[in-house]
């Protein structure tokens, strides 16, 4: 009965391990039936914790999810019942009797820090952890488990005591922890909110027996002409692996983009560009674009040199899905989110079998628990990937802080545009101070001229202009609508806001060192520039950095007394 698997035909040949199945696997297998352990699983998505329970022996006897989308590539994967419905609205007496296992991942959209800068409204987030809870009260489960944003770890603690929201399920006394799941193996850093009343000692046993992935694991199985499942052993012909059509390679603005966002980003702390392939893989999210700090970034296997975001079967592999796992998504935003909010079923495995009791020496393997898995029969529908944008509304935006004068914390000098009825309008403002209080000095002809005239400037002050001639030649050759046009890709040709970034930054790197060969300059010009801001927090930064900010003001405010002159605002006729 085990030596053949029901197998879609399209599949062609499929090798599920060198061993085939083992008899360790046959035995657990045969207890677990033996056992009827039954589960359900609550807010399920496309399935992570089902099939993590059926990979160790459990049957999923039904699963709860409102997002039809994903409810259909549970249904399809796993085959068991999947009600469509709001959770909320559930009535407790019409849930199953004899359940031994109640898992669930809760939308974690109100508490995570992604969401409005942390500021969801938790206490409408604690609705769906408040009807978890009252469905594990009202089954008795011997065994439960909830996933969530690693902030809801002390939200919960928090609830539970007395006087709190979540009070009356005290008596449950869950085990409430954060943890990384690439410790059990998963290629991917993503750390999350573990509760429930399981063995947590013997999930964390089982860490020393699992292998570590890195994120070129996942990029060079999916690279050859036959595909090899980093995690589940399963081999497939390359052309039978679904959902891998290889994104577009991001243009060289977007590449710039991306650049700029992950190292340069004048707020948060630096990222890698593009993603090392040595390492697991930075957070698998849910929403992203193809410009975005949380995108992940590799350099395409398929041409060096060029950079391109991940497939969607390689982000499904990262989240621990076998690449026989197919995600029925209608566009391809839709497969990208439903992957992006998973559980990992790799992660959930382990949960399962550390509430089965399973020992640390006895735990099985993901190629062996795999194969109670059946690929479904129906391939899902082909989802064209996202591509470069041929062009971009009339009022998009450009901000770029300029190389030399980003120091951190939000302080950096930035080149931004702004539309105001359809009107652009281009200009660099300098922003200091802290995170709650930032300012902004007006970097314009009145300091400008109060420079220039500043007697302790006045013996460099030809070594300056030579240093930004550069930048008015170029700011001189366009103007404001065509800049914009061409940012839009209205226009074809023409100078671009990157170019002048950099020319900004070439600028100031050739007069910091010439501002440097006085040690006490810049500092006293600033003193007597800034004055009004001195007890500002943010001022001993300034100070701190005083040659480059020095130089980003004398750039800045001579860019500015262009960028506002009658010929740069002028609407042209063609």
């Amino acid at each position: 009965m085990f030596s053949k698997l029901n197998l879609p035909m399209w599949y062609g040949v499929l090798n599920l391990s060198e061993g085939g199945l083992t008899g360790n696997f046959i035995k657990t297998f045969m207890v677990s039936k033996k056992s009827k352990l039954r589960a359900i699983d609550f807010y399920s998505g496309i399935g992570g914790w089902s099939l993590g329970l059926k990979m160790s022996g459990i049957e999923v006897i039904a699963s709860y999810e409102w997002w039809d989308k994903a409810n259909r590539t549970n249904h399809k994967n796993n085959l068991h019942l999947a009600a469509e419905l709001d959770i909320r609205q559930l009535n407790l007496d019409s849930l199953p009797n004899d359940v031994d296992i109640v898992v669930g991942s809760p939308p974690c959209t109100q508490f995570s820090y992604s969401n409005r800068g942390g500021n969801g409204d938790i206490e409408d987030g604690l609705k769906d952890i408040e009807k978890f809870l009252s469905i594990v009260d009202h089954v008795k489960p011997k065994w439960w488990g909830m996933e969530n944003v690693p902030r809801v770890a002390s939200i919960i603690a928090h609830e539970l005591q007395p006087g709190g929201r979540l009070e009356k399920f005290a008596h449950l006394t869950p085990t409430i922890k954060v943890v990384d799941m690439c410790e059990w193996g998963l290629p991917q850093r993503r750390r999350r909110c573990i509760a429930g009343n399981f063995d947590f000692d013997l999930l964390y046993a089982y860490r020393a027996h699992t292998k570590a992935r890195t994120l070129g694991d996942v990029i060079r199985s999916m690279s050859s002409g036959v595909v090899h499942d980093p995690i589940y052993g399963i081999s497939l012909p390359a052309l039978k692996v679904l959902d891998h059509s290889i994104e577009e390679f991001l243009s060289e603005e977007e590449e710039r983009m991306n650049r700029d966002m992950k190292i340069f980003h004048p707020v948060y702390n630096n990222m890698a560009f593009p993603d090392p392939l040595d390492k697991t893989a930075r957070t698998i999210t849910a929403t992203c674009t193809r410009v975005s700090r949380e995108s992940i970034v590799i350099e395409a296997p398929e041409k060096k040199g060029r950079f391109r975001r991940l497939t969607v079967r390689e982000r499904g592999c990262l989240q621990g899905f076998p690449i026989t796992y197919q995600f029925y998504g209608d566009t391809y935003p839709q497969k990208l989110k439903m992957i992006g909010n998973a559980i990992p079923p790799l992660f959930t495995y382990y949960v399962a079998q550390a509430m089965r009791g399973i020992t640390a020496e006895s735990v099985l393997t993901p190629e062996e628990g795999i194969q109670a898995f059946c690929p479904p029969f129906e391939p899902p529908p082909y989802s064209r990937p996202d591509s470069v944008g041929g062009s971009y509304p009339v009022n998009r935006r450009f901000r770029a802080a300029i190389p030399h004068l980003r120091f951190k914390s939000g302080v950096r000098f930035e080149l931004a545009n702004h539309i105001e009825e359809g009107t652009p309008s281009w200009s660099i403002k300098f922003y200091f101070g802290d995170s709650k209080n930032i300012h902004s000095l007006p970097l314009d002809l009145t300091l400008r001229r109060s420079l220039e005239t500043n007697a302790l400037l006045k013996p460099i002050l030809p070594k300056i202009v030579d240093a930004i001639a550069h930048i008015e030649h170029l700011i001189s050759s366009t103007d404001a609508h065509t800049l914009q046009e061409v940012w839009t890709h209205s226009r074809e040709h023409g100078l671009r806001p990157y170019n002048i970034v950099d020319v900004l930054g070439e600028a100031t790197e050739k007069i910091i060192p010439v501002l440097a060969d006085d040690l006490h300059l810049s500092k006293a010009v600033l003193d007597s520039v800034l004055q009004q801001h001195r007890s500002s927090l943010g001022f001993g930064k300034i100070l701190k950095h005083s040659d480059a900010v020095l130089a980003g003001l004398l750039v800045s405010s001579s860019a500015n007394t262009l960028f506002r002159a009658k010929s740069f605002n002028i609407i042209r006729t063609q």
